[in-house]
């Protein structure tokens, strides 16, 4: 695995962390920093010994504070990438990123140690479960700097938290602080900066102690797909083939028997081998 420079990358008891790393410029999001958290993603989806994942940043004054702004007026006038579709317009970095950790194969958590603003939260919101530190701020601060969300937030922003309340945030795009997050349901819960990084092993290490990876998988793929569905029968259809497939495997019997028998389980599926295709009609949309 290739060396990183903008993030730190670690495994540990079946949790891998990716940390952000500038804690300089308050971990400010580059070209550099996306394509290593997008190689780390490859990693964690191809390693078996990992079963979730956990994103946080260094320091604790921010988790993200944004785009690096070091070009000034000219930050965004080439577009988010030096990735071109056939048409020549560049890729938004920050939808790279967010659409990397959308098709995860592993449940991503985020810990927000602090500032979360502009792609420092937008990126996040494909991620599964957030908690905050009672110290972050947070802020889709688009329309203050001329431009709108990205990161494909205009499809997450509002199935996490609803339309009138991402419209709120991004219509004012002022900064507002972890409670108001909270209430608005953009994270699950609030800890003391110490407690942060704990609390989200502890939920990390209760799906890798207790639950089949290839199952966590599935269920991570058809809920997140299912959120853009035209109709229940999509969902049915997929449930169907995910059952029928489950059910011959060696991870459902054994999980029976080991309910059955009073003991804890020993799932022998791995994701990188045998993870069933269930949506074998689903067309991934591509970049008009």
């Amino acid at each position: 695995m290739a060396d990183f420079s903008q993030i730190l990358y670690d495994v540990d008891e079946h949790i891998a962390t990716i940390t952000l790393h500038r804690p300089d410029k308050m971990n400010a999001f580059t070209g550099t920093m996306m394509n290593e958290i997008i190689a780390a993603l490859d990693h964690t989806d191809a390693d078996d010994d990992v079963r979730a994942v956990i994103v946080t940043g260094s320091g604790d004054r921010a988790f993200c504070a944004g785009a690096d702004l070091s070009a000034g007026e000219e930050t965004f006038s080439r577009g988010g990438s030096d990735v071109q579709t056939d048409a020549g317009v560049p890729r938004d970095g920050g939808g790279m990123t967010a659409l990397r950790i959308f098709e995860s194969k592993k449940p991503v958590i985020g810990a927000f140690n602090g500032a979360a603003v502009g792609v420092g939260v937008t990126m996040t919101l494909p991620m599964d479960i957030r908690l905050a530190s009672t110290t972050a701020r947070f802020g889709f601060v688009f329309a203050r700097r001329g431009i709108v969300p990205e990161a494909a937030s205009s499809w997450f922003l509002p199935r996490v938290v609803g339309i009138s309340q991402a419209l709120e945030w991004s219509f004012s795009g002022r900064v507002f602080d972890a409670g108001e997050a909270l209430a608005g349901g953009l994270v699950r819960s609030l800890h003391e900066p110490d407690d942060l990084l704990p609390a989200a092993r502890t939920i990390a290490a209760d799906i890798a102690e207790h639950a089949a990876p290839v199952s966590v998988a599935l269920t991570r793929q058809m809920m997140w797909r299912m959120l853009g569905a035209d109709h229940p029968m999509r969902a049915h259809s997929a449930d169907s083939r995910a059952i029928l497939e489950r059910g011959r495997s060696a991870d459902t019997r054994e999980g029976v028997m080991s309910f059955l028998e009073k003991r804890p389980a020993v799932y022998a599926d791995r994701v990188s081998t045998d993870l069933p295709d269930v949506f074998p009609h689903w067309e991934e949309p591509r970049f008009e």
